[in-house]
């Protein structure tokens, strides 16, 4: 398996720090709001690499934390009259409930960055203590970046052309600062902020300590994979590497993983273009599904673009996998206990050689794009050789292959059960009584009818079936 290294540049081999373990920190989202969709894509792509973790049979502690204290949610939290936590913690069971519908497994642990001061001043106090941080006399604390000769290794940008550009942004408030490159690691408390006591001043934490603090606590201090998007390399990822190694000493993380940026009909996803899509919006016009299979459509680190048309297309190709799925429960509910043939001996050999292709494709640096290649091929080599004729062990044999390699991205391959409006229920049982009193011509009305309201229905069977169109 290899996987590309944001830290060197170029893809390497995956050798886990512990065998048959896999300890993975991803940054998860500031809980002011309903996620967005650009928050939803590091969510898909990195819950898929490790479902493909879990699927090759290791053991994978996965941890992502959510943000409850940032100036957005006090801000959002003074608009509204309320505190902070009130404010984090809707956002946060919001947050949890798309994700749900994302089929995101939740991690192995959520911290929250509230819980977890008493790490962040002890982590602070190390560094001090340790000469690469220092306290300015407003009490703020600030790391000292000139103190890690390695700053700058994720970025892969030179310390002095970033001090060069820092010296040309006057930041108030910063004038106690040793270099223009240092970042804060605690800051005194403002009027109405929520503020924690601390050796150094009533205050919070910096935004970059807590990420650091909790990896080590749950995972330890060097642990295999950190991701995120890819506008966090730097500064907060550059930041994390300076502080747990100037703490720990040791490195921090082996492999570095980003995602690419997502677009919004080729425009960068913002609220003055009046672009800006949250998730929950999204799930209005689609199954998050859909959201979740067109995320997976292209290479993790390559931009997205989001957009109505990606969108329908991405509906349709997952129809074609769900479709397939349940041609093989239906078959399967008649399906009758005999011999396999030698053309389905063979035609399993095809669908193996299939799956290989399939993880061939993940072990590449995580091709999701390639891996669902992969399974329509088996929809297709499906579709073609079954029939009614085919025996239940082929059946059985195709379906659960589909089915683990549609888990592994994270894909439910069970049609949800639409719920019609009353109108439409009442009308299909109308045509039933209709048939059974044989009169054909209401019967084909409301067919009709319904099919003018975008409803098909298909007489089989199991009864009738319909679908939308």
């Amino acid at each position: 398996m290899k996987i590309f290294n944001t830290l060197s540049r170029q893809k390497e081999e995956f050798v886990p720090l512990e065998e048959g373990k896999v300890k993975m920190y991803v940054c998860g989202p500031t809980v002011y709001n309903f996620i967005h969709i650009g928050n939803a894509r590091p969510m898909i792509v990195f819950d898929t690499v490790r479902r493909y973790f879990e699927y090759k049979g290791y053991d994978v502690n996965y941890v992502s934390n959510f943000t409850d204290v940032d100036d957005k949610i006090i801000r959002k939290a003074i608009e509204e009259g309320v505190d902070a936590q009130t404010i984090s913690e809707r956002y946060i069971a919001e947050c949890k409930k798309d994700m749900e519908m994302m089929n995101v497994k939740p991690a192995t642990v959520h911290p929250k960055a509230t819980e977890e001061i008493c790490g962040m001043e002890e982590m602070i106090q190390e560094l001090i203590d340790k000469g690469h941080a220092y306290v300015a006399k407003d009490g703020t604390v600030y790391f000292r970046t000139k103190s890690f000769k390695e700053y700058g290794k994720l970025s892969h940008k030179n310390l002095e052309d970033l001090q060069s550009g820092f010296r040309e942004l006057k930041v108030t408030g910063e004038e106690d600062k040793e270099d223009p490159t240092d970042f804060v690691l605690w800051k005194p408390k403002k009027d109405g902020e929520p503020f924690w006591e601390s050796p150094w001043c009533e205050g919070r934490p910096g935004w970059h300590i807590e990420c650091s603090v909790m990896s080590k606590k749950y995972l330890g201090d060097s642990i295999d994979i950190h991701a995120g998007g890819e506008d966090l390399v730097f500064p907060h990822h550059e930041n994390e590497i300076a502080q747990s190694e100037a703490a720990n000493g040791k490195p921090f993380a082996k492999y570095w993983m980003h995602n690419a940026f997502l677009n919004i009909d080729n425009k960068k996803m913002s609220k003055s273009l009046g672009n800006f899509r949250t998730v929950r919006e999204i799930s209005e016009q689609y199954d998050l599904q859909v959201l979740r299979f067109f995320m997976l459509s292209a290479h993790y680190r390559s931009p997205l673009n989001f957009s109505a048309e990606l969108m329908e297309a991405s509906r349709n190709g997952l129809e074609r996998i769900l479709t397939g799925v349940e041609r093989l429960r239906d078959l399967l509910a008649k399906a009758a206990e005999k011999e396999m043939s030698g053309e389905e001996r063979r035609n399993l050999e095809t669908a193996a050689e299939l799956v290989k292709k399939f993880e061939a494709a993940m072990d590449d640096d995580f091709n999701t794009a390639d891996a669902i290649s992969a399974i329509f091929e088996m929809v297709k080599l499906s579709n073609s050789t079954i029939s009614e004729e085919s025996s239940r062990a082929y059946l059985e044999e195709l379906k659960g292959s589909i089915e683990r390699l549609c888990e592994v991205l994270g894909i439910i391959t069970e049609k949800k059960a639409e719920v019609l409006d009353d109108e439409i229920e009442a009308m299909i049982e109308e045509r039933q009584q209709a048939r059974k009193a044989k009169n054909f011509a209401l019967a084909d009305e409301i067919r009709g009818k319904l099919l003018d309201m975008g409803i098909v229905l298909e007489d089989t069977r199991e009864g009738v079936k319909w679908k939308r169109v």
